[in-house]
């Protein structure tokens, strides 16, 4: 009779983890054996429309230099944040000497050298540094700390957001996390295998501005967290005192 007890408690067990699948929560697992290296450095960052640009000058002429010190056109919205020139609906900026300026659709490095080419009439060897300050990416789902990041060098990849949300949780799907991409007005989504090195050559492995990362739960924990999961110790309790009514019964 100890037997068949035992029995049903272990029947009882495997019915509570009989679904639980195995997961494999290793970032890029399958590594071990290739030699893969990651080629993908990431696309050029593309100026867009209410992009607000720090723009700072260093040329010959000190007081020129002066004129973009404040980037005093616009600011981020933030007081303890640099303030800095904002694109406008049209895709135009307004900077000092040049005035309005088509810079919507042009890479950083392709508005640097064309706004030192429009100050050079103006200042002699003029050298521009343009950076985004409202590059930023959001990170939500299955990780520790969801929320939108500013970014300050315009360079991050995907796994260097899911560092700064806190790495994902146990729960997180390693094998699916989704990428969505706004580019022109125009959604694109992509899902990323983590547990794969090859993920790294991706083009959504580099994030861009404004980029959104979904960590999807896996199935454990909606089994975990299901009003049954919840029940499953009454029910284990229930089938343990069958188990002794049984045996009872039987040794009569």
């Amino acid at each position: 009779m100890k037997n068949f007890n035992t029995y049903c408690f272990l029947a009882a067990l495997l019915l509570m983890t009989g679904c639980a699948a195995k997961r494999d929560l290793v970032y890029f697992s399958n590594m071990a054996n290739t030699g893969a290296v990651n080629n993908n450095m990431g696309g050029a960052v593309v100026i867009h429309q209410k992009d607000i640009l720090s723009v700072t000058v260093n040329s010959l002429n000190p007081e020129s230099n002066l004129l973009f010190n404040g980037n005093k056109n616009a600011t981020t919205g933030n007081a303890s944040a640099r303030s800095g020139y904002k694109v406008n609906e049209n895709g135009i900026v307004n900077l000092p000497l040049i005035g309005d300026y088509k810079i919507e659709g042009q890479t950083i490095e392709e508005a640097q050298a064309e706004v030192a080419k429009r100050l050079s009439a103006f200042v002699k060897s003029p050298v521009v540094d343009i950076q985004l300050l409202n590059f930023k990416i959001s990170v939500i789902g299955e990780v520790n700390k969801p929320s939108t990041f500013v970014i300050t060098d315009e360079n991050v990849n995907l796994l260097e957001a899911l560092g700064m949300a806190g790495d994902m949780t146990v729960y997180g799907k390693r094998d699916n996390v989704l990428v969505i991409r706004t580019e022109n007005g125009h959604k694109t989504m992509n899902r990323l295998n983590l547990n794969r090195v090859e993920s790294m050559d991706s083009p959504y492995f580099n994030l861009k501005q404004n980029d959104i990362v979904y960590v999807e739960p896996d199935k454990s924990k909606a089994v975990e967290y299901s009003q049954n999961t919840r029940l499953a110790p009454i029910v284990v309790a229930s089938i343990s005192a069958l188990a002794v009514l049984a045996a009872v019964l039987l040794r009569r």
